[in-house]
This record gives C-alpha cells, sequence and structure tokens, in this order.
C-alpha cells in the first residue's frame, strides 16, 4: 500500500516542498506541520483538546487532531538535521525518484523566489504531474509560489492616476522585470494545466508580496546594518518613494493553508497585506527600532556595488507596485497576524528577527579592586563576543564629546534649535558640577550617563561589558532600578541589567607588588600613584565590608556572582581568566566575523604560515649548516685519528722487525747471495729449483 492510500485511511494529508531548508519553503513548511488539516475553513468541527487528544463532540473518539505531514527536497545536506518538522527529506534525488516521492503526496508546493534554478524544476513537476494525473489515487494540489516581481513593468491601470492599485483580475495585464521572465512563463504554465482537469489536479500560483519576519530575507540588509550599528545612517537606495507591495511569511503561509483547504476556483491570487509602505518608510522605521535612527539616501549604483545584496535583492526592493488582494479579503478566511504591514508591526518582526537568528544581547559585569585587571579581562571579552566596553572615564568623555557635538551642529529646524539647547544647559551642568568636585562627578550624574549607555542601542542589540561600576550597593540598586512601564514588582530592569557578574579578587599584598612592579611610564598620571593607590584600594575594602555591598544587590536578584582568584603574576595577558569567563558565557551570539574580518584572518594565517614555513625552513637550513659542519669536524678528527693509529703500526712494525732484519742480514742473506752468484754462474735449466737445492744444502742451521 503506498503512502498516499495509508494516509487516505488515516485521514492525514501529505505535503511535498522544495527546499525546505532555505527561507520562504522553511517557514511555510513549518506553519503547515503545526496545523490542523481544515483548520482554515469558515465553518470547522467544534473541538475540545484536553491531553494533547481529539475529542469531537460526534464521532470518531479519542482521535488525535490530524496535521499535515511535510516532506521535501534539502538544498544543503548539512542542513538535513535543522528541518526537524519534515517527516522525510531528500538530497539529490534523480527526476524519475523525485516525481514518485511528489506522487505519493496530496499537496505540491513550489517555491521559485530564491533559487532560478528551481524555475526549471518546477516547470518539469508540474508538467509531469499533469501527465500522470489519470493515474491519481486522489486529487492533488499544486502550489507555485512565485513574486510580485513579475508585475514590475506592468502599465498603470489608469496613466493617469498611477496610485491606482491592481487586483487579482489584471494578471493578464502583468509585465515582468526582465530578470524574472522565466518566472512568469512558469505561472503561465501552472495556471494553463490547472484547467484541464480540476477534479484531479487543481494548480494554483500565489504572486508573494517581498517576504518580510522571522530571520529576514530580502530586507535583511537592512535589519543587519541597523543592528550592527557600524554605520551611522542606513542607506536608502534611490529616493525612497517606490511602494513596495509586502507579506509577512507566515501569513503568506496561512494563504497557503486557505489554497489547500479550499481549492478556490482563482488560479492566480496576489498575497500581499494591506500596506503601501515605501522602501524609505520601511528603512527608516527599521533604523530607528533597531539601529541608529538615522538613514541618508544614495544612488542606485551603490547598491550594486554592495557584496552584500544581491541582485534580486535590489530588483525587489527598488520595484514600485500598488496592490489591492480583493480575492485573499473577499474568498479566503486568513486570519492575519501581520495584516498591517511590517510598519505597524515593527516591533514584534524586531523580535522575531533577534529571535530567529540567535542575536541575543549578552550583558556582563566585571567588578574587583583596583589593578586586579579588570580592564584587561573585559577588552579581551569585548574582542571575543563582539561587545560594547563601558567604562566609566571612556563614557563620561564619550558623553560630553557627544553633547559638544550635538552644540556644534547646524539648526535646521526648531527641533534642532531645542536639541542643540538641551545639549549646551546638560553639558554646562555636568561642567559646574565636576568643578565644584575636584574633577569628579557626582552619584546621580554619572548613573545617569551610564545608565544612557546601556540603554543604546548598541549595547541593546550586541550587549556590552560594564567595566569596574558600580563600586556601591546604592548605585547599584539606582543603576538597575526598572522604570515604571517595566513593571512595579520588577527590582531590576531587564533590559540593561547584566545577566552574569564576575569578581575578580587578590590579596593586598599581591595588588601593591604588581602596582610596584608597574613601569614608571605607565604609572605616571594614573591612581597607580604611590599616594593614590593604597586610599583606592582601602576605599574598595571598605565597601566591600559592609553588609551592603554591590555583590549583595546582584545576589538579591537571583545573578550569583563568579568569584575568581588571581594568584599568580605569570598569566599577564590573563589568558587562564578570560577561558574560565568564556567557558561559562558559552558561544557568541551574533553574526560572527564579517567578510572583511574574515578575509583578515585569512590573510593573518596565512602570513603566520608563510613565517612560520620560512622559519621551519632557517632553522632547518641553520641545523644542516650545523651539522655540516659537525660532520667536517668529525671527519677531520676521523681522519686525524686514522693517520696517527697509521704512524703508530708502522713504528710498531719497524720496531718488531729489526731483530728479524739482523737475523736475515747474518744468516740468511749470505748464504742466498752464495747461492745467487752460482745460479748466474752455472746457468741451470731450472734456476729456482736449483737456488732451492743449493739454500738447502748450504744451510748453516742444517749443517
Amino acid at each position: 500500500m503506498s503512502h498516499e492510500e495509508i494516509h487516505k485511511i488515516q485521514g492525514s494529508k501529505r505535503v511535498f516542498i522544495n527546499n525546505v531548508d532555505t527561507y520562504a519553503s522553511k517557514y511555510i513548511g513549518k506553519f503547515l506541520s503545526e496545523s490542523l488539516i481544515g483548520s482554515s475553513l469558515e465553518v470547522v468541527a467544534d473541538y475540545d483538546f484536553e491531553e494533547e487528544e481529539l475529542s469531537p463532540r460526534a464521532g470518531h473518539q479519542n482521535a488525535k487532531p490530524a496535521t499535515y505531514q511535510i516532506v521535501g527536497t534539502i538544498r544543503h545536506e548539512s542542513d538535513r538535521k535543522k528541518c526537524t518538522y519534515t517527516y522525510e527529506q531528500y538530497h539529490n534525488l534523480d527526476r524519475n525518484e523525485l516525481l514518485k516521492q511528489m506522487l505519493e503526496c496530496d499537496t505540491i508546493i513550489y517555491n521559485i523566489t530564491e533559487y532560478p534554478d528551481q524555475i526549471e524544476e518546477a516547470s518539469w513537476a508540474v508538467t509531469a504531474l499533469h501527465e500522470k494525473m489519470d493515474t491519481f489515487f486522489s486529487p492533488k494540489t499544486f502550489i507555485l509560489v512565485s513574486t510580485v516581481m513579475t508585475w514590475a513593468l506592468s502599465k498603470a491601470v489608469d496613466p493617469e492616476d498611477p496610485s491606482i492599485p491592481f487586483t487579482d483580475d489584471d494578471y493578464r495585464r502583468r509585465r515582468p522585470h526582465p530578470n524574472f521572465k522565466q518566472h512568469i512563463a512558469v505561472e503561465k504554465l501552472v495556471v494553463k494545466l490547472g484547467r484541464t482537469k480540476m477534479s484531479q489536479f487543481s494548480t494554483y500560483v500565489l504572486a508573494s508580496g517581498l517576504q518580510y519576519g522571522m530571520g529576514e530575507q530580502v530586507f535583511h540588509f537592512f535589519f543587519r546594518a541597523s543592528w550592527l550599528g557600524e554605520i551611522p545612517k542606513v542607506p536608502i537606495f534611490g529616493e525612497g518613494t517606490n511602494v513596495l507591495p509586502t507579506i509577512h511569511i507566515n501569513d503568506l503561509a496561512r494563504v497557503c493553508l486557505n489554497v489547500i483547504d479550499q481549492k478556490p476556483r482563482q488560479h492566480y491570487i496576489v498575497a500581499v497585506d494591506n500596506s503601501k509602505n515605501t522602501i524609505g518608510e520601511i528603512v527608516k522605521m527599521i533604523s530607528l527600532t533597531l539601529g541608529p535612527g538615522k538613514t541618508e539616501s544614495v544612488s542606485v549604483e551603490q547598491a550594486f556595488l554592495n557584496r552584500n545584496l544581491a541582485q534580486a535583492d535590489i530588483d525587489s526592493i527598488l520595484v514600485d507596485l500598488h496592490f489591492e488582494a480583493y480575492f485573499i479579503k473577499e474568498n479566503l478566511n486568513i486570519p492575519w497576524a501581520y495584516e498591517t504591514g511590517i510598519i505597524e508591526n515593527i516591533d514584534r518582526v524586531v523580535e522575531e528577527y533577534r529571535h530567529t537568528r540567535g542575536l541575543l544581547p549578552i550583558r556582563l559585569c566585571v567588578l574587583g579592586p583596583p589593578a586586579v585587571g579588570k580592564s584587561t579581562v573585559a577588552q579581551k571579552i569585548c574582542k571575543h563576543y563582539k561587545l560594547h566596553h563601558v567604562k566609566l572615564r571612556d563614557t563620561i568623555n564619550e558623553t560630553t564629546a557627544q553633547l559638544e557635538s550635538l552644540i556644534r551642529a547646524p539648526y535646521a529646524d526648531e527641533d534642532s534649535v531645542e536639541i542643540g539647547s538641551a545639549a549646551q544647559e546638560q553639558l554646562e551642568t555636568l561642567k559646574e558640577n565636576m568643578e565644584q568636585n575636584g574633577g569628579r562627578l557626582d552619584d546621580q550624574y554619572v548613573i545617569q550617563i551610564i545608565r544612557d549607555k546601556l540603554k543604546s542601542k548598541p549595547c541593546q542589540n550586541q550587549g556590552f561589558v560594564l567595566d569596574g561600576f558600580p563600586k556601591t550597593y546604592d548605585q547599584a540598586k539606582e543603576l538597575f532600578y526598572a522604570e515604571e512601564e517595566e513593571g512595579e514588582d520588577t527590582k531590576s530592569s531587564k533590559k540593561f541589567t547584566p545577566e552574569m557578574v564576575f569578581a575578580l579578587d587578590a590579596t593586598d599584598s599581591f595588588l601593591k607588588d604588581r602596582v610596584l612592579n608597574l613601569p614608571e611610564s605607565e604609572v605616571e598620571g594614573t591612581t597607580y600613584s604611590q599616594d593614590c593607590f593604597p586610599r583606592r584600594l582601602a576605599n574598595h575594602r571598605d565597601n566591600n565590608t559592609e553588609d551592603e555591598t554591590v555583590l549583595n544587590y546582584f545576589d538579591e536578584l537571583d545573578i550569583q556572582p563568579e568569584h575568581i582568584e588571581i594568584t599568580s603574576s605569570d598569566d599577564m595577558d590573563y589568558l587562564v581568566v578570560v577561558e574560565k569567563i568564556v567557558r561559562r558565557m558559552g558561544a557568541p551570539q551574533n553574526y560572527g566575523p564579517t567578510i572583511e574580518e574574515q578575509q583578515e584572518e585569512r590573510r593573518r594565517r596565512t602570513e603566520a604560515k608563510l613565517k612560520k614555513e620560512v622559519e621551519e625552513a632557517a632553522e632547518k637550513e641553520r641545523l644542516e649548516a650545523e651539522e655540516a659542519v659537525q660532520r667536517e669536524a668529525r671527519w677531520e678528527e676521523w681522519s686525524r685519528q686514522l693517520e696517527e693509529v697509521k704512524r703508530q703500526e708502522n713504528e710498531l712494525l719497524d720496531a718488531q722487525s729489526v731483530p728479524l732484519r739482523g737475523y736475515l742480514a747474518q744468516h740468511v742473506m749470505p748464504t742466498l747471495t752464495h747461492g745467487l752468484i752460482e745460479c748466474c754462474r752455472n746457468r741451470p735449466a731450472d734456476p729456482v729449483d736449483f737456488l732451492a737445492e743449493y739454500l738447502f744444502k748450504n744451510n748453516p742451521d742444517v749443517q
């Protein structure tokens, strides 16, 4: 029995979606996997849910609510485990096997809004299914998720009033953007094939507006630029007056659900929300909610130079289209979540974006006595996690510099005049207070400055490391108190109260020795001098011996400080301390390194590798040279010793040969000489035999 027959008997429905690991397909599939079959119909059976069991008022007892079973292809094998909502996943199937899997499904959804290679595959899929429709066990539905970019160059409904919106019924008049001609071709094919036998094979085209929500896609560049805060103004490409038709990705999934459940007679459906927002308005709202709050108009050419924008994204944000989705409003039962568009729902959209991408701020406080190494540790933590280092003196200087900048700024309108006047007044107040206190600020001003810093967009987005502040219980209580709108029952603001506190400590003698060993250049003009440091250390100890210390305040908030004792001067880079903190905090929750940073890191690694190779080659050459010198020295020593041995052997042989030579001269040579003379005189036929006979006869020893 096939999957199709089994699901028919069980009452479940199997939905095929291509590329279930990509943006639109993923969220459509996830939404459908959590939706009950028939839940979008206007008349739905009334069920009572208890302990995850479905108890209809009449009918099947103890039956579980049936949801859609999602199967589909994945683009990347590495994403297989991420698609937890799917029942089956396929990777690199051939066309025959892919068709077999689609024939097992009740609904086939093809998303062609992201990858161009899926256009041809969608065309093949709908054609192949149409050819097989007479063999279907039950009717099938094919949904093509396309894009409104196939309308990009359509002529206005009324040339005298371009603001009159297009509707679904105008789809025959649509003209595509040059880069989306293939899209409109497959749209026409899908609509055509769905008209032959709707009872067996119904087809639909959803012309989706620019999708937003969750982790973002088309608008991701603007969300990312705002969240990172690396540029003072978020760019708007072009004049920013073009209207963008949009739809939240979950609302698009609701449209798909309605089409599956209701099977409307309309084959071409425009899926957009009710908003009529321009790209300029959208970017300004994103920047205001998530980023620096400022935007600037730049030329369209700048978009093509930006490596973070794909061609399809640029085409989409430059389109200017007005739509009215009458069919969806009048014929489908859609419980909109974001019907009014991205601007009206920006807070929810931003929250989705943060949580979907895991961009959660890390809020950290590092406390401890003077000279214990708080700033060094804070700097290293900030570098590792890409956080903002909030240091008291630096923050005060930054605030005064910002006030001076506001005062110097030209006054373009009444608002800027008021801002400049307020900045002037605040700066004068700070300077007056510092003059009265010998260059120091009262706690009320310090706390307000630090509080404003912690509430700033960069600190709220990425997080911060609060370095050495607050110093007392009262300062902490005043700094982190919860404002009225955050709830009366809360003792502290969750928006900027540190999640973790690390308390570094060391003995007084250790700290004093460390300060005494500092270079004179580092001590001069600082509070590490012999006059200031003991007083600072004593004040710190006094503040932390009372019943209400700054650490006690965090204990009251159920934030348990992590105590780290500094006992060794060997770890001057605080590598051990930083490693402990990183292990406690876990992985970074940000975008990770940028393309430029990755290139810089690759360049640094390449240089380090080359340097290491050069050093290894030099070391190898040095060792070989040393070995050659040693080998030459050993050869010379061996040769010298060999000569000495030969000389000694020769001397020994000479010494041993003296008696033998004497014996030969006295006893052998005279007889041998006479024998040779006789041999020469007689000239025998065999001289050797003659000489031997002569020596034998005339041997003195024998005689």
